[in-house]
């Protein structure tokens, strides 16, 4: 796993020059991720450690993926992330996690992601952009996929596509443990 000193530098270094190719102020840039100016100049900086809900709403407002800000890779075509360097960006003490593999902008922030949910577990998720798409691979298990309240029943080896504006939720009601594939699709910013 790289150094946090590595992953601050490129979190500034990657923070500033998108939000200049985007035009933004760090006024703007503030406003749009609803934090402060100065923990932007902080970052900018390589000053801080952010929560990772705060990189979260710099990367939604740049409109850029979480890789993308804390991609301290050199290589300008092909990134080629190790399995011990994705980043676990939440998990449970049970063990159910989410790992981050990949990401890119294609127009927009496009993540690849591996979970693993265990038995009698979920994981609530907060409506995206409108325009957000999602992709779900079931590996292993079977997965419930709460959309808007409605259930949907997902076994291994099946695929599902679907629009993530609204309120969404990843469960494991199942005896065994739930692995999948998912891939998130966000517009850029408008």
């Amino acid at each position: 796993m790289p150094e946090l000193k590595i992953i601050a530098d490129s979190l500034a270094r990657n923070t500033k020059r998108v939000r200049q190719a985007r035009g933004l102020s760090l006024d703007k840039l503030a406003a749009r991720a609803g934090v402060s100016r100065g923990i932007l100049i902080q970052i900018e900086a390589a000053r801080t450690n952010p929560s990772l809900g705060t990189v979260i709403r710099v990367a939604d407002a740049l409109g850029v993926s979480i890789a993308q800000l804390l991609d301290y890779s050199d290589a300008p075509t092909v990134r080629i992330t190790a399995d011990e360097d994705a980043v676990v960006l939440w998990h449970t003490e049970a063990g159910s996690q989410g790992r981050l593999l990949a990401g890119t902008e294609a127009p927009g922030p496009l993540e690849l992601w591996s979970w693993r949910l265990m038995p009698g577990e979920r994981h609530d998720s907060d409506p995206h952009p409108v325009g957000t798409a999602e992709l779900v691979r079931v590996d292993e298990g079977e997965l419930t996929l709460v959309l808007d309240g409605h259930d949907h029943v997902i076994p291994a080896g099946s695929t599902a596509s679907y629009e993530s504006h609204v309120a969404h939720t990843y469960a494991n009601n199942g005896s065994v443990p739930t692995v999948i594939t998912l891939v998130v699709s966000v517009p850029p910013p408008r």
